[in-house]
């Protein structure tokens, strides 16, 4: 008998889900950075385990959202908890128990959603500090289970996927077992080129743009060619990515091209052009742009 289910990846910004979905998937599917709120929506990775298709919904960061995009963001880490069979919270062991983790566990527990806690970095804490950090999470929600992880290094992150094979429901593939994630080529190309924008840039530059493919073209030679569109708030933030010269675009781009070469297995001619466009992120076509819904 296959088993087939969901299993969303929630919890609070920069606890390292994104590391997460890409040590259990063995594939890069979500972009990683340093900074808090890098995920902007929800990314599906698809791992075969014995009898068993896990499918894993990496969900952005959880916090209190500001602006619409904001908002949006949020709704979609709850809807992707919502309508998986299994709740993942992910917990920097590092930083403990903070108040927005607190608060995520509650609103589990309050959702009566079937959930599971992971202790990421526990390999950079002291195995006796990990207790009391499990008994906490024990007294804020019914957490089946607790998994101490190290998603950068591997430690645990196979036990954990075992464990999820059993817990999924019995059912048939919902996806082909050669398949790594829906992600269409078009909106992998922006997040990686969006991926260089938080790498190569400070302060609110990352947080003010986003990225969309406005062409993804086939080319006779098995090459592509991809030309998108960084839309940014403010002219200073155009600026910036421009850089003296047009520099920092440049090197935004080569680096993007060299990742989206490799991801995609295939040469990779790649055009970017940068767009002053005040209140981006307030707009509905660039929400459904990015796979959100409008939140209001």
């Amino acid at each position: 008998m296959t088993r087939c289910g969901f299993a969303a990846i929630v919890g609070a910004p920069n606890a390292g889900k994104s590391t997460l979905l890409n040590r259990m998937t063995g594939a890069k599917l979500s972009i990683v950075t340093p900074k808090a709120q890098t995920t902007r929506f929800r990314v599906l990775g698809i791992v075969m385990r014995h009898e068993s298709q896990i499918l894993l919904v990496d969900t952005p960061g959880i916090f209190q959202p500001r602006r619409k995009l904001d908002r949006a963001m949020v709704q979609a880490a709850w809807s992707g908890a919502e309508d998986a069979d299994l709740a993942l919270l992910v917990v920097d062991a590092r930083a403990g128990i903070t108040e927005p983790v607190e608060a995520i566990a509650r609103a589990l527990r309050k959702r009566h959603r079937r959930a599971w806690a992971v202790l990421n970095k526990s390999d950079l804490v002291p195995g006796p500090a990990l207790l009391p950090l499990i008994a906490r999470l024990r007294e804020l929600a019914e957490f089946e289970e607790i998994f101490p992880v190290s998603a950068m290094s591997g430690d645990g992150v196979d036990a954990l996927l075992e464990a999820l094979a059993g817990a999924m429901p019995e059912g048939p593939y919902l996806y082909p077992e050669d398949e790594l994630t829906d992600l269409p080529d078009r909106l992998l190309a922006a997040e990686i080129v969006r991926e260089q924008i938080f790498l190569q840039t400070r302060e609110e530059v990352p947080y003010g743009t986003t990225v969309e493919t406005e062409s993804f073209a086939e080319r006779p030679d098995g090459s592509v060619r991809i030309d998108a569109t960084i839309y940014v708030a403010r002219a200073g933030q155009k600026a910036i990515l421009i850089g003296e010269g047009g520099a920092r675009v440049r090197s935004i781009g080569a680096r993007a091209r060299t990742e989206l070469t490799r991801l995609l297995e295939r040469p990779v001619h790649l055009f970017l052009n940068v767009k002053e466009r005040s209140g981006w992120d307030e707009e509905r076509a660039r929400l459904r742009a990015l796979g959100l819904e409008d939140p209001d």
